[in-house]
């Protein structure tokens, strides 16, 4: 279960359980200890930091447990343009206030991924964002450890594309991995001025492969952002998500969802973040609520792939139009003033 079929509140609450549950059985295995330790090494590499036990099971549980005891939250499709925003945003400077996050540790499903190039060309989805508290007991200070994770069956990214090669060369990397894959993560102080970003390396551009990023999506650049990308998404959710441009709604969630929540002892009152001049209503016919428009906005050009009578793959391209009943009333501007400084 994925949330690449589901429109409905309900559904959304059930792949959010669904995925939460799969992704702590993921933590508790070798393998997602193996996987961090990995990831750990590489970023430490030419630092005078090193991978310790200790530090390795602090961020071991700063990484793994926002899956299972964090609130659920999940990013409507049409607000990833909204919180895409945030490549603008530059924090430096600023004191992150303790209470900016609407949990101290939470999930943020993104059904439509935003995706960031690295610094050297290649592009990864951001698919799902955690948060949580670290605290440092030698200097009494607080950060928010911030990661981002990609959805391994991403169709469109190009990083899932690159990990199917390696399946078929490690065809046991595929059942060991969980729906989603640490893929970056960043930290923002708390109750201090955020410290401007170093310069990103020298690289020749000669060695590196620029990747395109998946037609008609939102990709932010780590060459030109003042915050690194996951960090600036997961900041622009937890203000936005606050402001009168964005609604939040309790998803409901079936029996059969809630006794598997009970069983993996997850955290599973998933909600909902829309735009807010929209209403769901049911169906004639009694089924689930389906999502109306009450405002007209814009929406991105974009490739749409589709499948013919044969079975064979094709797009065709949806130029930019505005969406969204007529005569309601057209969304302009809102987006872009909330990052505003």
């Amino acid at each position: 279960m994925t949330f690449h079929t589901e429109t409905t509140l309900a559904g959304y609450a059930r792949a959010a359980v669904h995925l939460k549950g799969r992704m702590v059985d993921y933590g508790r295995t070798s393998f997602a200890r193996q996987y961090l330790r990995a990831y750990l090494d590489a970023a430490f590499e030419g630092s005078d930091a090193t991978t310790t036990p200790e530090v390795l099971d602090a961020v071991d549980r700063l990484t793994h447990q926002p899956w299972q005891l964090g609130e659920p939250y999940v990013l409507a499709p049409e607000m990833s343009a909204v919180v895409a925003a945030a490549e603008a945003l530059n924090l430096t400077g600023d004191v992150v206030p303790d209470d900016v996050a609407p949990s101290d540790g939470g999930v943020l499903f993104l059904p439509e991924p935003i995706y960031h190039r690295g610094l050297h060309g290649q592009v990864t989805s951001i698919g799902a964002v955690t948060w949580a508290k670290m605290r440092n007991r030698a200097t009494g200070s607080t950060d928010w450890w911030i990661i981002g994770w990609a959805d391994r069956d991403d169709p469109l990214d190009p990083s899932a594309a690159r990990r199917r090669s390696l399946y078929a060369e490690q065809p046991q990397l595929a059942a060991e991995l969980g729906p989603y894959v640490l893929t970056s993560s960043a930290r923002l102080p708390i109750g201090r001025p955020v410290q401007d970003r170093p310069g990103p390396p020298v690289v020749d551009d000669d060695d590196i492969e620029w990747e395109p990023a998946p037609d008609g999506r939102f990709c932010i650049d780590e060459s030109t952002v003042r915050v690194n990308a996951v960090a600036a998404i997961a900041y622009a959710f937890w203000v936005i998500q606050a402001q009168p441009l964005a609604t939040v709604s309790a998803a409901p969630l079936d029996r059969a969802a809630r006794r598997r929540a009970q069983r993996d002892n997850v955290v599973h009152e998933t909600r909902v973040v829309m735009l807010r001049r929209r209403k769901a209503i049911t169906d004639r016919d009694g089924g689930e609520a389906r999502w109306h428009y009450r405002v007209r906005f814009f929406v991105k050009g974009h490739w749409r792939h589709l499948v013919n009578a044969d079975g064979q793959p094709y797009r065709i391209w949806i130029h930019r139009h505005i969406k969204g009943p007529d005569g309601a009333p057209l969304l302009l501007g809102d987006a872009v003033s909330i990052l505003a400084r």
